[in-house]
């Protein structure tokens, strides 16, 4: 059984930091494609950043720059380093992962959510 738990969410002020982090359990992590997707109040979700098993990572264009996935394998965890935070990042965050080496955007399963607030 696969398990993601994300951590680290929070409120903070524009322009300040967060790092969200998510464990995973139940299958051979590293081999495979994960990502953070976000989903605000009345919007869609949509995807963030994700990093392929192979290590290649992609961002949204309103996060590149400010935002970095990483991933630790040792410990299973996948990270997003999140700076510069706007208002507009406001959102619940999710972690995600794929059961394929490249991603794309199918994920088969999800972690609970952490809420991130940015205030102005």
């Amino acid at each position: 059984q696969v398990h993601l738990v994300e951590s680290g969410g929070g409120s903070v002020q524009a322009g300040g930091s967060l790092r969200l982090s998510c464990a995973a359990s139940g299958y051979t992590y590293s081999s495979y494609c994960m990502g953070w997707l976000r989903q605000a109040p009345g919007k869609e979700r949509e995807g963030v950043a994700h990093i392929g098993g192979d290590g290649t990572t992609s961002y949204v264009d309103s996060v590149k720059g400010r935002f970095t996935i990483s991933k630790d394998n040792a410990k299973n965890t996948l990270y997003l380093q999140m700076n510069t935070l706007k208002p507009e990042d406001t959102a619940v965050y999710y972690c995600a992962a794929e059961l394929a080496t490249y991603c794309s955007g199918g994920y088969h399963y999800w972690g609970q959510g952490t809420q991130v607030t940015v205030s102005s």
